[in-house]
């Protein structure tokens, strides 16, 4: 017979060992969340807050994928942000020109973007060090480049229109009704994520990532491993842009800079490398750091008329590159690493010496 847990956690196989929730508590605590965040935020959210939270959702999935990539494989991405705009355009491009339905467009965006991807990145990835960062920083410069010059099939630089999605007589098209769908597709993809990390292939990614040479002695097929994360993490990124072309209606390439997949590795450093839960509270933070910056900014600026052009213009790149500085220094192992020591703390208590 096993050990109740918490005291004493031991598993007695693979599945126990592999499982999301692993205690009663647990299970408590992911359905108290599911209930609250489904059921008991629409009822009191604002337009405006379902507008952040979906935003934030969409960055989340983003986030989860250049988290394999980077947090667990160990291979650097700084073109994520242009697989998003790939997602975009494919699923923009198939509702638009086909007119298929979101609901195929949508996978279609993910597997499309994981294939750009690996075209991309299969060149580099036999080797490593910076090669990989610089093959996805020519990615980016190309994927713009297409769209801008794809004429009628991408828009060029008018962009291109995305409609609304459509559920049987349910139409996506406003904030509240795009949180159900945003956030529901999050969850899925983060429990995915979850699942993939805490099995073979979460491990061998670790494996890859903290000696490949010793990995490669034991049997894993680095090679393989490194590609797999690759279309992981562009597939992530596909499923973003689709359903962020589609939230927005109409999209264009200046959705998708280059400063916005080097926010994205900061997410990731913020919240923690390695940690599928550090991924989301990376993405998290960010975001709302930025809305609590377009609020200040205007304080400030009104407080300093002489600052005030130069405020609103480099206030959001000036406080985002010291905020990832700090944590560089003073919290290197991100956000999720300072929660687990407090709930560490909380479960000792009152002895958490």
């Amino acid at each position: 017979m096993g050990i109740e847990r918490p005291c004493g956690v031991f598993d007695r196989n693979y599945s126990q060992d592999m499982a999301i929730c692993r205690t009663r508590f647990q299970w408590a605590a992911l359905i108290g969340f599911l209930v609250l965040l489904f059921g008991v935020f629409p009822l009191f959210a604002s337009e405006y807050w379902f507008s952040v939270v979906n935003l934030m959702a969409i960055t989340v999935i983003a986030v989860l994928g250049l988290q394999f990539l980077t947090g667990y494989c160990g291979l650097i991405s700084i073109g994520h942000a242009a697989f998003m705009a790939v997602g975009s355009y494919i699923s923009a491009m198939l509702t638009t020109h086909l007119g298929w339905s979101f609901w195929v467009a949508l996978p279609c965006a993910g597997i499309g973007a994981g294939i750009i991807g690996l075209i991309f990145g299969l060149p580099a990835l036999r080797i490593k060090g910076f090669y990989i960062a610089v093959t996805t920083l020519a990615a980016h410069f190309v994927i713009i480049w297409a769209i801008v010059h794809g004429g009628d099939l991408t828009g060029g630089v008018m962009g291109l229109s995305a409609p609304a999605p459509k559920l049987g007589g349910i139409v996506f098209d406003s904030e509240r009704a795009f949180f159900f769908l945003i956030v529901f597709v999050a969850v899925v993809m983060t429990f995915f994520g979850k699942s993939i990390m805490r099995g073979k292939i979460g491990r061998a990614f670790v494996a890859v990532r903290d000696n490949d040479i010793v990995a490669e002695f034991i049997g894993v097929n680095i090679f393989r491993y490194k590609v797999l994360a690759f279309i992981l993490s562009c597939l992530y990124a596909g499923i973003a842009g689709s359903l962020y072309a589609h939230y927005l209606g109409h999209i264009n390439e200046e959705l998708f800079p280059l400063i916005e997949s080097i926010w994205m590795l900061g997410m990731i450093i913020i919240g923690g490398l390695g940690s599928i839960t550090g991924a989301i509270f990376g993405a998290m933070f960010i975001r709302l750091l930025s809305y609590g910056i377009y609020y200040l900014t205007p304080m400030i600026g009104a407080a300093i008329p002489a600052l005030e052009m130069s405020i609103a213009n480099a206030s959001t790149k000036l406080v985002f590159g010291v905020v990832i500085i700090l944590f560089i220094v003073f919290e290197p192992r991100g956000l999720y690493h300072r929660w687990e020591i407090i709930l560490t703390k909380a479960r000792l208590w009152p002895f958490p010496y």
